[in-house]
């Protein structure tokens, strides 16, 4: 492999590695990448074969005991001669001693098994505008939705932590306060009991997290989420361990379009699973 090498990716490589991931029909966020910087500066790796970038991956942590892997990309002209497993040992040592997450393709998931992940669920991706649901699709009782950015944010912090191994205050401060996009709550009695935030990408806006303590609080959410979509087609990405979930997105009209399984190197981590409609990216979790 002469003339091949693996560095930390540049502003530049930042912004090609969404490029790519557009091209696999991946349709990710117009601004992800910035917060993406901001959750691991040091996490996102590219090969470039005589300086030609070639191959990328993200290996990011999060604290000192998880790891998540995502934007494992070899350009098609360059599959099948090595760079991609290259890259993949380097992203995989550098999350060395924790436990680590991925959301493997379909066609992929044998090889990750071969490297120790195990299928915890599948995030299976619907689309669509979302329509009425029978009896309506207004909140519970006593649920207010809000502009996010009005409560504290440790708030948001601490609410976050019940759907995410670790803390990650850095990232969700950047995903939720990025220009462009909108991040809604659900209040009750000055408790948190939604969250949800859509972006502009591609094609449909990306929804994503979506919590919530209810289908109700959820349905509102998106509801209120999707007013800001072009069109008010919107994408969010729905674990199959939340069966409410995936029952609410098909209520509202919305249909798969692909899926990923949720991968872990152990034991998957206790989250709230019932709370968790809409994970928040397929890239980084």
């Amino acid at each position: 492999m002469t003339g091949f090498e693996i560095v930390g990716a540049s502003a530049a490589d930042m912004e090609l590695l969404r490029a790519w991931a557009d091209e696999e029909g991946w349709n990710p966020g117009d601004g992800d990448r910035f917060a993406f910087a901001v959750a691991d500066p040091e996490g996102f790796l590219v090969g470039r074969l005589d300086g030609e970038p070639v191959a990328c991956i993200s290996a990011v942590r999060y604290g000192a005991g998880f790891g998540f892997i995502g934007f494992y990309i070899a350009r098609p002209a360059f599959r099948g001669r090595g760079y991609g497993i290259r890259l993949w040992n380097a992203g995989m040592q550098r999350l060395d001693g924790g436990l680590v997450g991925l959301d493997g393709v379909v066609e992929q998931q044998d090889n990750y098994r071969k490297s120790g992940f195990r299928s915890a669920w599948n995030n299976v991706r619907h689309e669509g505008v979302p329509q009425d649901l029978p009896g309506g699709a207004a909140a519970a009782d006593g649920v207010a939705i809000v502009d996010a950015a009005t409560l504290p944010f440790p708030q948001l912090a601490a609410y976050d932590s019940r759907f995410f191994p670790e803390r990650r205050d850095a990232f969700l401060s950047a995903w939720t306060g990025l220009p462009g996009r909108t991040a809604l709550a659900a209040v009750r009695d000055g408790r948190v009991e939604g969250l949800g935030v859509i972006r502009p990408c591609s094609s449909a806006s990306r929804i994503g997290p979506l919590y919530a303590a209810t289908p109700q609080v959820a349905a509102a959410l998106l509801r209120r989420l999707a007013e800001h979509a072009p069109g008010g087609e919107v994408a969010v990405d729905v674990p199959d361990a939340n069966p409410a979930a995936t029952a609410l997105v098909a209520g509202l009209g919305l249909t798969p379009t692909f899926e990923a399984a949720r991968m872990y190197t152990g034991a998957a981590p206790e989250l709230d699973l019932a709370g968790l409609y809409g994970v928040t990216s397929l890239e980084l979790g």
